[in-house]
């Protein structure tokens, strides 16, 4: 029996690699993200090997978060829900002292309230022993100037997570670090400045696989630790180890 996976923010970077390497192994997709241009193109490139629904949409709505899990419900029990839609809100990156509360608001909204709505519309479709993960940040455990209210918004996800594992102990609850990675957004962290050294999204998949197909508990898992990948972090310190749940 196939499996199904939800991922949000597919079109590019961590998600879309993330759904590649799932389409390669025939796992059934349900993608999203806002710009549908972007998200059209990364189904019509997984379409060849899996059968995916994408939908366009924000995460923060009910409407769309409400698609999500009846697409998904039609394709049979959900086995994997990869919260990976996140913002860093005002680009460039703004001191405490200077954010904008509504910025502020809306991050939380996108990085802490909508993966939490959206495992509660998918409840009916989550099968047996589901995997949840939420991916973080290194932001989320280290003070960075200017990365306050990313931060804040990725360590109240990853507490969410250690909560979500509490209550619902026959899950697996996943909250991942992929490291810095050449994204887009993290391109926006860094307006100008040349981020080529960084690695590829794709580099981060065989760890972020090792662990969706390993036997580790509910917990906090840097992608760098589990695989000999390089890892850095927003001013070059290495991250802190895995903390894992009990």
């Amino acid at each position: 029996m196939a499996h199904t996976a939800v991922i949000t923010g597919a079109s590019q970077g961590l998600g879309l690699a993330l759904a590649d390497a799932l389409a390669e192994r025939g796992w059934r997709l349900v993608i999203d993200a806002r710009r549908p241009d972007r998200l059209e193109a990364a189904a019509e490139h997984l379409r060849a090997r899996t059968s995916v629904v994408a939908l366009a949409g924000d995460v923060t709505d009910p409407d769309h978060r409400h698609a999500l899990a009846a697409a998904a419900t039609e394709l049979g029990p959900v086995d994997l829900v990869v919260n990976n839609a996140s913002t860093l809100g005002t680009s460039p990156l703004p001191r405490l002292t200077e954010i904008d509360p509504d910025a502020l608001a809306a991050t939380f909204a996108v990085n802490v309230v909508a993966p939490v709505a959206l495992v509660q519309a998918l409840l009916p479709a989550l099968a047996g022993r589901p995997t949840i993960v939420d991916i973080s940040s290194d932001a989320g455990v280290e003070a960075y100037e200017t990365w306050g209210g990313y931060g804040a918004s990725k360590a109240a996800l990853d507490h969410i997570s250690r909560v979500l594992a509490a209550e619902q102990p026959t899950w697996r609850v996943l909250a991942v670090d992929p490291g810095d990675m050449r994204t887009e957004m993290h391109q926006d962290a860094f307006p100008g400045e040349d981020i080529s050294d960084r690695p590829e999204a794709t580099e981060r998949i065989p760890a972020l696989l090792h662990l969706l197909d390993g036997d580790q508990p509910s917990g906090r898992y840097e992608l760098a630790d589990l695989i000999d990948l390089p890892t850095a972090t927003p001013d070059g310190a290495s991250g802190p180890s895995p903390e894992v749940a009990p």
